[in-house]
C-alpha cells in the first residue's frame, strides 16, 4: 500500500477549511483539526487526520452533528461547572471545558468541569496536556459508543472509555497516561481494517463468547450489539478482566452521571425508527494547582526523579530500554516533524480527495497528485514541505484584508503557523 509523507501544515489546513465548507467556524474548526493533526504527531493515528471523514466531516454531512459550537454553562461554583455542548464538535466543547477547569484550579487549588450533550472528542492526551503545561496536574476522560462487554457478558455496553492523566515533570516532556479502558480501541479497530490486517484473538468476542477477528466484520457488528471489545485484562476474570471493567465504569459515571449525560446504550445514536442519529456523550475535566500543594518545580523535580528511577529498573530478557508515559509520545512526535509530515496511506487519501472534490478545495494539491512532485521541483522544496498555489495561500487567510499580500505567513489572525 503507498504511502505519502502529508506536511502537517497542509493536513491541518485542508481539514479546517473542509470543516469551513461545511459550516463550522474558522476558529472551531481551526481547534479541530489542531487536535486531530496533534494526535498524529504524538503517534496516535487511530485519532488522528484519518477520522475526519467518516467521523466528523460525514456526521456533519448527514445533520447529525451542529456545525455551530453552542456552549452553556449550566450550573457553576468557584471550583465546578456544568456544561451543555448542544451536540457540538467535542474538541471545542472540550478545550474550553479544560481551560475553564485549569482557571478554576489557579484560582482556588482545584477545578472540575463536566459536559453533556458533547460529542467525540479526539485524544483524551490533548486536554490533560493543557492542564500539565500551565503547572496543573490534569485527568479526564469520556464514555464514548457500546463496545466493552461487562465482566461475564457478550453484550457491548460500555465505551473504550477513556481515563488520561498528564502530571508536569522537569524532564523534556509531561508524564501523560492516556490509555482506553479496553485492550484496544475502535479507532484500532478502524486502523486494521484500512490496512487489511487480522485482529488479535482477544481484542474482541461476538455474541457466542468466540473471538472475533475480521475488522470489518467487527465494526458492522459492534454497532448491532452482535460483538464486544475486551476490556483491559481481557474477557473473564483469569487475567482480571474486571479491572478494565471496573475503570471503564469509573469513567461512565464520572462523564455522565455528574453532568446528566447519556450512558451506555443510550450513547448508540440511534433514533427510534433505527436510524443513525447524534452520538451525544459525556465529559469530565479535573485540574489541580501544583503550587496549592507543593512548590511546583520540587514537584516537577520529584516526579521527574520517579521517572528516571523507574527507567533503571533491570531489563527483561530481550529488551532493550524501558518507557515511563509520556515518552513515546515525544520520541515520535520529534520523528514526525523529522520526516516533515504524516503518513497518510491510500484509504485516507481517498478519504482527502473525495472531501476536496464534494467542498470544491482543488486549490489543494495532496503528496499522492500527480502534479505535487512537479511543483516541489518548481518552488525547490523538499520532502514534507508545504507548496503552495496563489488559490491555496489565499485560502490560509482567514482575514480577507490579507487575501492580497499571498502569505501573511503569520503576521494576521490566520491559523497558519510560519513556514
Amino acid at each position: 500500500m503507498a504511502k505519502h509523507i502529508c506536511p502537517f501544515e497542509l493536513a491541518e489546513n485542508f481539514m479546517r477549511d473542509v470543516l469551513v465548507k461545511v459550516g463550522v467556524a474558522p476558529e472551531d474548526a481551526a481547534i479541530t483539526a489542531d487536535v486531530l493533526v496533534e494526535s498524529d504527531k504524538r503517534g496516535h493515528d487511530t485519532h488522528g487526520v484519518g477520522r475526519c471523514k467518516p467521523i466528523y466531516y460525514d456526521r456533519i454531512k448527514k445533520g447529525i452533528l451542529n456545525t455551530k459550537v453552542e456552549i452553556t454553562i449550566e450550573k457553576e461554583t468557584p471550583t465546578t461547572a456544568v456544561i451543555d455542548g448542544h451536540n457540538s464538535l467535542g474538541h471545542v466543547v472540550s478545550k474550553r471545558a479544560m481551560q475553564m477547569a485549569i482557571d478554576k484550579a489557579k484560582k482556588n487549588g482545584l477545578g472540575m468541569v463536566v459536559v453533556r450533550n458533547s460529542t467525540h472528542n479526539g485524544i483524551a492526551g490533548y486536554y490533560s496536556s493543557m492542564a500539565a503545561d500551565q503547572g496543573c496536574i490534569g485527568m479526564c476522560g469520556t464514555n464514548a459508543r457500546p463496545s466493552i462487554a461487562p465482566t461475564f457478558a457478550v453484550e457491548n455496553m460500555l465505551g473504550t472509555n477513556p481515563l488520561c492523566f498528564a502530571f508536569p515533570s522537569d524532564e523534556k516532556f509531561a508524564f501523560n497516561l492516556d490509555c482506553a479502558t479496553s485492550i484496544a480501541q475502535r479507532g484500532r479497530v478502524e486502523q486494521y481494517a484500512r490496512d487489511g490486517l487480522t485482529l488479535p484473538s482477544g481484542w474482541v468476542i461476538d455474541s457466542h463468547g468466540k473471538p472475533a477477528t475480521d475488522p470489518d466484520a467487527v465494526l458492522q457488528m459492534l454497532t448491532k450489539g452482535e460483538a464486544a471489545m475486551a476490556p483491559l485484562g481481557g474477557i473473564g476474570e483469569e487475567t482480571a478482566g474486571y479491572k478494565g471493567y471496573g475503570y471503564a465504569t469509573v469513567v461512565e459515571v464520572l462523564s455522565a452521571a455528574l453532568s446528566s449525560a447519556n450512558f451506555l446504550r443510550a450513547c448508540y445514536g440511534k433514533k427510534a425508527d433505527g436510524s443513525a442519529g447524534p452520538i451525544e456523550l459525556g465529559h469530565f475535566f479535573f485540574a489541580a494547582d501544583v503550587s496549592a500543594f507543593t512548590d511546583l518545580a520540587t514537584f516537577k523535580k520529584n516526579t521527574g526523579d520517579i521517572m528516571r528511577e523507574l527507567r533503571t529498573a533491570k531489563l527483561a530478557e530481550g529488551a532493550t530500554r524501558i518507557y515511563t508515559a509520556g515518552e513515546k509520545e515525544f520520541e515520535a512526535y520529534h520523528h514526525q516533524l523529522e520526516q516533515g509530515g504524516v503518513v497518510i496511506e491510500g484509504p485516507i487519501a481517498h478519504t482527502f480527495d473525495v472531501m476536496r472534490e464534494e467542498t470544491g478545495l482543488t486549490q489543494y494539491i495532496f503528496p499522492w497528485d500527480e502534479k505535487y512532485a512537479q511543483m516541489m521541483k518548481e518552488q525547490g522544496k523538499k520532502e514534507g514541505e508545504t507548496i503552495y498555489t496563489d488559490d491555496l495561500i489565499k485560502s490560509m487567510c482567514l482575514d480577507p484584508s490579507f487575501h492580497a499580500s499571498k502569505g501573511c505567513m503569520g503576521a494576521c489572525n490566520c491559523h497558519h503557523r510560519t513556514v
